[in-house]
């Protein structure tokens, strides 16, 4: 089959591996239709996630077709659509017990793309078929169904369930990548008196607005000076940080009120200065959190009801062999204006017959 294969820091390949097979009981196949490229896939490629070792097949977020199983899986079996979740769980271990899918401590947790060999490819062996993948209803069109993935469950519940938004919170996220896009999406679900959105990009901060941001900065001072007018001088009761580097760390901890929240979803590749000189004395919380995909069946629900606005996230979309020029793309998100690109091969309704 063909892979993207990571071969070290700034390198990878869209080339031919070996085909996955069945290794446990416990395993499922899937044929890759749809599939999509994460913020975490290029830290990988910069060299922030040392744990991927070169000949890797990346990526976390698919959506396929079951096309063989292991002897125990019983919830699926082949023909079934399914999305893969970024998270495998084991179901077995303490974490599992307690919902905590992300730190399962068996052969669990962020492994595919990370640990093993990953989505962005023609196939992918899913372990734990059972609790890491999710049937799809057939009114979930795949495009859609991929953002739940990774970047919906991780933007609701790392970002607005462990910030705990409430009812008449005023909310800012920094960064209006995917992730604080869907972050400002679902905090809309507990009905903040405001939310505010941070980022560099005008296009992003134009996204920003259709799903639901009341008003928009440009990351610096201009943003630190809005959420101080905005709340009296007071500050956020959450800021949640979606960008993963100091400066926007550090900047969401200044504008935290005394009794806040500052919830972190970023991946950081580098350290981050905690100024607990200013911060010792105002009562301020900090979660950080890997994404259990505990919501997922939640979330899923709501798409199919169409109360969550998936589809206008995707701004580019690619057939599986375009991968490097879809990574490049999305590395230029300021250049491009992605925002998500989504790759799989084009979904026929209707026969086409060809004629001489």
């Amino acid at each position: 089959m063909k892979a993207l294969v990571f071969h070290g820091p700034g390198e990878s390949a869209w080339e031919s591996v070996a085909d996955p097979g069945i290794q446990e009981a416990t395993d499922a196949v899937v044929r890759v239709d749809t599939v999509t490229i994460c913020g975490t896939d290029l830290h990988i490629l910069k060299g922030d996630v040392p744990e991927v070792a070169p000949g890797t097949v990346l990526g976390h977020e698919a959506v396929g077709e079951i096309v063989e199983v292991g002897g125990d899986v019983r919830t699926v079996r082949p023909g079934d659509r399914v999305l893969v979740s970024c998270i495998t769980a084991c179901g077995r271990c303490r974490f599992c017990r307690e919902g905590a899918y992300g730190q399962c401590r068996a052969d669990g947790g962020w492994i595919l793309g990370h640990l093993i060999n990953g989505t962005q490819a023609e196939y992918v062996r899913v372990p734990h078929a059972d609790l890491s993948t999710h049937l799809l209803p057939g009114a979930v069109d795949s495009k859609d169904a991929v953002l739940l993935a990774d970047i919906f469950p991780t933007a609701y519940e790392v970002g607005v369930l462990n910030g705990r938004v409430r009812p008449g919170d005023t909310v800012v996220v920094v960064g209006a990548g995917p992730v604080g896009l869907a972050a400002i999406a679902t905090a809309g679900f507990f009905s903040p008196e405001k939310i505010i959105a941070v980022d560099l990009a005008p296009a992003r901060l134009d996204a920003a607005k259709r799903l639901g941001a009341d008003a928009v900065a440009t990351a610096g001072e201009e943003a630190e000076q809005l959420v101080s007018d905005l709340t009296d001088g007071l500050g956020a009761d959450v800021v949640i940080e979606a960008v993963g580097v100091p400066e926007s760390f550090e900047t969401c901890t200044r504008m935290v009120r005394p009794g806040g929240h500052v919830a972190n979803v970023g991946v950081h590749g580098k350290p981050a200065t905690l100024h607990l000189e200013n911060l010792w004395i105002k009562n301020v919380t900090i979660t950080t959190g890997l994404v259990d995909t505990h919501s997922t069946p939640t979330l899923l629900r709501m798409m199919a009801a169409g109360r969550l606005p998936a589809a206008s996230l995707v701004t580019h979309t690619f057939p599986l062999d375009r991968m490097e020029e879809a990574y490049d793309v999305f590395a230029r998100a300021a250049d491009t204006g992605a925002l998500k690109v989504v790759l799989g091969e084009p979904q026929h309704d209707v026969l086409t017959v060809r004629t001489p």
